[in-house]
């Protein structure tokens, strides 16, 4: 067995070990819905919830011995992904999301200088 932090380093989740105990002492770990400690030992088939930039992942710990940092392959094998598949993006919202026709917006700098001279502004 392993401790928290050391396995989700060690398969993949964190890409340093720092970086795997700062998010479990922020409360971006639980395992089995519950927070989680830095030094907890994982055992096969807790469930452990990670939120990491705006995703979130949930996985099944299969091989609770990795300690040290394993390839790809074998990181993968350690545990069973059972995070829920993403929505498909809504139709007509891809690429920007805001867009202004030309004009439509504030004024640029020489519109507000011309508007001055106009104006008498100055």
């Amino acid at each position: 067995m392993a401790r928290l932090d050391a396995w989700l380093w060690a398969v993949r989740l964190y890409k340093t070990r720092s970086e795997a105990t700062a998010g479990v002492r922020g409360g971006h770990v639980r395992v089995n819905d519950k927070l989680a400690k830095a030094a907890q030992l994982v055992v096969t088939g807790d469930v452990i919830r990670v939120r990491r930039e705006g995703e979130e992942r949930l996985v099944e710990v299969l091989d609770p011995t990795l300690a040290k940092r394993v390839g790809a392959p074998v990181a993968q094998r350690a545990y069973l992904d059972k995070t829920p598949p993403k929505p498909p993006p809504v139709p007509g919202m891809g690429g920007k999301v805001a867009v202004r026709d030309r004009g439509a917006g504030r004024p640029t700098k020489k519109e507000r200088r011309d508007m001055d001279a106009f104006r008498g502004v100055r």
